[in-house]
């Protein structure tokens, strides 16, 4: 694999705590991991949910006030990409409450943990990749710098996820 643009690093990085996440969300989900039961299922609730307040908020507002407009501008053919993708961060941010509610956390995690998952292969397959060959370089590090203004990390967010 290719190496990411040095503007999409931040994001692709996110991405593979976010991955780990959705991984550990559907195991669990699935009673493959300890603690099983209720105690696990809240457990990794509360990880997702912190894992949220602390990154992926950040993260998708990063996506929609910068790349995905970007992409629009630059890649008019884009734009029913970036749809989908701007509707996946809307249903991830729609089915949290869930979680702390305890509805079906089983369910609801395993959902969150598989949506969390294709959103971010279809970043990494496919809309990345479109970034890296339709942007001059410029213009590609100006994204870099506006997305680095969202992604600064809080000092709570730093081990958020194992």
């Amino acid at each position: 694999m290719a190496a990411r643009h040095p503007s999409l690093v931040p994001l692709s990085h996110d991405h593979h705590h976010g991955l780990v996440l959705a991984l550990r969300c559907r195991k669990q989900a699935l009673g493959q991991l300890k603690p099983m039961g209720v105690a696990g299922l809240a457990e990794r609730a509360r990880e997702f949910s912190e894992f949220y307040k602390n990154n992926l908020a950040l993260h998708f507002d990063a996506e929609e006030k910068v790349l995905f407009p970007a992409m629009r501008t630059t890649v008019p053919a884009s734009a029913a990409l970036v749809d989908a993708l701007t509707q996946d961060h809307h249903r991830i941010h729609e089915l949290l409450p869930k979680l702390e509610l305890k509805v079906e956390l089983a369910k609801s995690l395993f959902d969150l943990g598989d949506l969390l998952e294709r959103h971010i292969r279809k970043e990494e397959r496919e809309l990345f990749p479109l970034f890296e060959s339709q942007f001059e370089s410029a213009d590609a590090e100006r994204v870099g710098r506006e997305l680095a203004t969202f992604l600064r990390p809080s000092p709570n967010s730093a081990g958020t996820i194992p």
